[in-house]
């Protein structure tokens, strides 16, 4: 595992981070960096957020590579390192559970999941995935973690942070009880509408959280990601997007916007398949991702 690092591990021993040349300019994760350099670099953090997606959970047995009742040992790990750096707030970018065949245990196993997650931090934020919503309606999800909407904004230290929901089909009818494709993900011209207004309204620099992504064409992606983008582009001061969906991790650049795919958590066996992250915000406006065990390291400005 090259580009990540174990749990707690000393600075000096993190040397699986890589400096990344993008656009002619060399950007260096703290970790390759002297441990004074190091030190300096976190204390211009403004804001640390831990970062997990596709946990799939569910009391059943593995299928494929997705091992579901492992979810809860690895996010017991990601809780620890959350809890010793101090994470300010947490996201959880969408397929927080799988599937299940009644609502009453779906709903049990969003109770399991949730009772450990929500008790990591006070500070959390849910993004919608399509399984979340494939046994269950998107209240019955929201009811059982606490949350009143599934798209909306917040502003924490100076800059601000959108949510986004992309289950909908083509229609316009939210996802839920199996009533789509998996492949039909969208966002509705009424949060197209709001997220350019919600936009609009802030002069703060902007991190978007997703669940399908909104940089592909593919399968995984939105089916109308360009207008989400274009929105986005318009607004000017969006830094970066944090999306999951396709379990892999990538990063991709379009018109100056990042777009940062994490990823899963259910992917293989063993403490060693795990993967999850702090992003640390810097007083610049630089983002610093710091990945774990499978997840890789990122950092843009």
């Amino acid at each position: 595992m090259t580009d990540s690092h174990s749990p707690a591990a000393p600075t000096t021993e993190r040397l699986g981070r890589r400096a990344l040349l993008r656009n002619g300019t060399l950007l260096l994760g703290a970790a390759t960096l002297p441990v004074a350099a190091a030190s300096a670099a976190d204390e211009t953090a403004r804001l640390r957020i831990g970062l997990v997606t596709d946990l799939h959970y569910a009391d059943k047995p593995a299928a494929g590579t997705r091992h579901y009742r492992e979810t809860r040992g690895k996010l017991a790990e990601a809780a620890a390192e959350f809890q010793r750096q101090g994470v300010d707030c947490l996201v959880e970018l969408g397929d927080l559970i799988d599937a299940a065949e009644t609502v009453e245990t779906e709903q049990r196993y969003l109770t399991t999941i949730n009772q450990e997650f929500s008790a990591i931090c006070d500070d959390r934020h849910y993004v919608l995935g399509n399984h979340c919503v494939d046994t269950l309606k998107k209240e019955e999800f929201l009811g059982g973690v606490g949350q009143a909407k599934s798209y909306y904004s917040f502003d924490r230290e100076g800059f601000h942070f959108v949510v986004l929901d992309s289950c909908f089909r083509g229609d316009g009818q939210p996802y839920g009880r199996k009533n789509f494709q998996w492949t039909d993900a969208n966002v509705p011209q009424e949060e197209l509408d709001w997220l350019a207004a919600d936009l609009a309204g802030t002069d703060n620099r902007t991190i978007i959280f997703a669940h399908q992504r909104l940089d592909v064409s593919n399968n995984h992606g939105v089916k109308n990601n360009a207008d989400v983008r274009k929105i986005l582009e318009a607004s000017g001061n969006v830094l970066a997007v944090f999306q999951g969906h396709s379990h892999q991790n990538d990063l991709k650049e379009i018109h100056g916007i990042h777009y940062c795919t994490l990823v899963a958590m259910v992917e293989g066996s063993g403490e060693e398949s795990n993967g999850y992250s702090t992003m640390e915000i810097h007083r610049d406006g630089t983002i610093q991702l710091n990945g774990f065990r499978k997840q890789a390291d990122r950092e843009f400005a």
